[in-house]
């Protein structure tokens, strides 16, 4: 039966834990609502200058610990003893990592990528499918500081000095950060690509919250 209607999406609830194993990412359905624990990292246009362009690595620690990357600026604060709290985050629009994708997942190991406003399906078919990984993008607008509150703590930043606090990488240990909505699998149960259509949105997913925009340098 054709997807016409967000209701036609049978969305189940999801819980996953870092670093997310394959044999997770290939359970989750389309349309499923995903909240992630353990650490993901920021890493948006300053890092992928970094890896892709520069051919820098992505530090061991960090690809150790997680293989989730949030497309996002932080809104990010010392406390008086120098260590850093990050409240918010702002996510940014994945359609602009273009082509450095590829390399991307090759040299980050990345396996699931969360962003907004979603790619389009060639971009899914040549960059996320051979990798296996898969694409959550967030839900409604103005939900930076509703995700903030899931983050428990900043466990590392690379690359402040260069970038800047809304460039840098973030390494943040999460709980329940959330929701996302899996918009793209790399392979439905037949082996074949199956995107989730940009259709009309006829029940809420989350409660709208004032937006909190952080804006890069």
């Amino acid at each position: 039966m054709a997807i016409e209607r967000l209701d036609d999406v049978v969305m189940d609830e999801v819980h996953l834990t870092t670093p997310v194993p394959a044999e997770a990412i290939r359970s989750l359905k389309l349309g499923d609502v995903v909240y992630v624990s353990g650490a993901l990292y920021t890493g948006r246009e300053g890092v992928y200058r970094q890896v892709v362009d520069k051919g820098r690595p992505l530090p061991d620690s960090v690809r150790a610990l997680t293989n989730v990357n949030f497309h996002c600026s932080p809104a990010a604060s010392v406390r008086a003893d120098g260590s850093y709290a990050v409240e918010a985050v702002t996510a940014t629009a994945s359609f602009r990592f273009g082509k450095s994708m590829t390399a991307w997942f090759e040299r980050s190991g990345a396996k699931v990528i969360v962003g907004k406003a979603g790619l389009t399906e060639l971009a899914y078919r040549e960059w996320f499918v051979p990798h296996g990984a898969v694409y959550l993008t967030t839900v409604g607008y103005g939900l930076g500081a509703m995700y903030g509150k899931s983050i428990k703590r900043v466990l590392d930043v690379h690359w402040l000095q260069e970038l800047g606090i809304a460039q840098a990488l973030w390494v943040l240990e999460v709980e329940r950060i959330g929701p996302f909505l899996v918009e793209t699998k790399s392979c439905d149960s037949e082996g074949g690509f199956a995107p989730l259509p940009n259709l009309p949105q006829t029940r809420p997913i989350a409660p709208a919250e004032p937006a909190l925009e952080v804006e890069h340098p």
